[in-house]
């Protein structure tokens, strides 16, 4: 690929050449346009450049996923089961008799819901998120909203659990994100990341072609664990756990763009990919496949324990 070279916005190596050229072919939000991912051969990160900044409302539809209720879906009851299952062992590991908890980009605050029936120990829960139309839903369910970024959030409170579930890619500067969301959180409690990891099979097989851990243009940063742990260490908080979990929806992403392109199947702006009947088969089917192979390869996506230690001088 002829194109230009850029330097990796996390570790600042480069020249980082072009990885791939792709379109959104999710939702076509905008068009033919093509975007430029670079990768960084020094830890990994792949980056869009130019980040498309100015045009958020443009990438993010009013059908876009996280805008739309999926209740009543099968994989989202089953999703929803097994994200209940994994924050059940996250909340048995803070001790505190009472549970603040921040949802960045939670919308309505569904997974805040989740946490109040696993555990009573429960209280304030926070949202900070851009959606608008999210905030008469989420006060509704009982949540404090903040439509904003997290950077502009301001509060005195300090919270035990802050969760940013499919959100550091989709920012501009994940260092600042992440250095605002350790000033927010509680000695002793856990920031709990899930993001796509570049260092994956999907991600190789589907480079030439799209993959859909891209969500082209939405997604800016993208991480390995070695880039992620590189970020980390400049925000004064301790990875305390990472793991590889399935990256169900970017196999079915990839593979249903493939298929459209194709002209196999139909995909539009009015039925987005997510939305195609094909999604939930072929993302049951990946999960499984993901999980099968979890012991011994890395899978596409992160789930990432961060903790604020009581006392600054204590080695992670």
């Amino acid at each position: 690929m002829s194109h230009p070279s850029l330097y990796c916005p996390v570790c600042q190596q480069g020249p980082a050449p072009a990885w791939a050229r792709a379109r959104d072919y999710e939702y076509f939000s905008t068009g033919e346009e093509e975007f430029t991912y670079y990768h960084c051969g020094h830890c990994g990160t792949l980056f869009i450049d130019p980040v498309p900044v100015e045009k958020l409302k443009q990438i993010y539809p009013p059908n876009y996923y996280s805008f739309v209720s999926s209740s009543g879906n099968m994989v989202t009851r089953i999703k929803e089961w097994l994200d209940k299952r994994f924050l059940r062992k996250i909340l048995r590991d803070l001790p505190a008799e009472k549970i603040d908890v921040l949802d960045v980009g939670g919308g309505t605050g569904w997974i805040l819901d989740l946490l109040k029936k696993t555990d009573r120990r429960v209280g304030f829960t926070q949202i900070a998120d851009i959606d608008e139309k999210a905030k008469e839903t989420a006060i509704k369910n009982g949540h404090a909203y903040f439509q904003g970024t997290v950077e502009e959030f301001e509060t005195d409170r300090k919270f035990h659990l802050i969760l940013m579930l499919n959100l550091i890619e989709h920012v501009q500067y994940p260092l600042l994100v992440l250095k605002k969301a350790a000033s927010l959180l509680h000695p002793g409690g856990i920031l709990l990341i899930k993001t796509p990891n570049t260092d994956s099979w999907d991600a190789r097989l589907f480079r030439k072609t799209y993959w859909g851990g891209l969500h082209c243009p939405r997604h800016w940063v993208i991480f390995s664990e070695k880039s992620f742990r590189r970020v980390a260490a400049q925000t004064g908080l301790c990875v305390k756990k990472l793991e590889y979990t399935q990256g169900a929806p970017f196999w079915a992403f990839s593979i249903i763009a493939a298929l459209s392109r194709k002209k196999i199947i139909h995909t539009s702006a009015q039925a987005p990919v997510i939305f195609h009947w094909l999604f939930a088969p072929l993302s049951g089917l990946f999960a499984l496949f993901d999980f099968l192979r979890k012991p011994f390869a890395k899978t596409s996506q992160l789930f990432i324990q961060l903790t604020r230690e009581e006392k600054q001088e204590k080695v992670c």
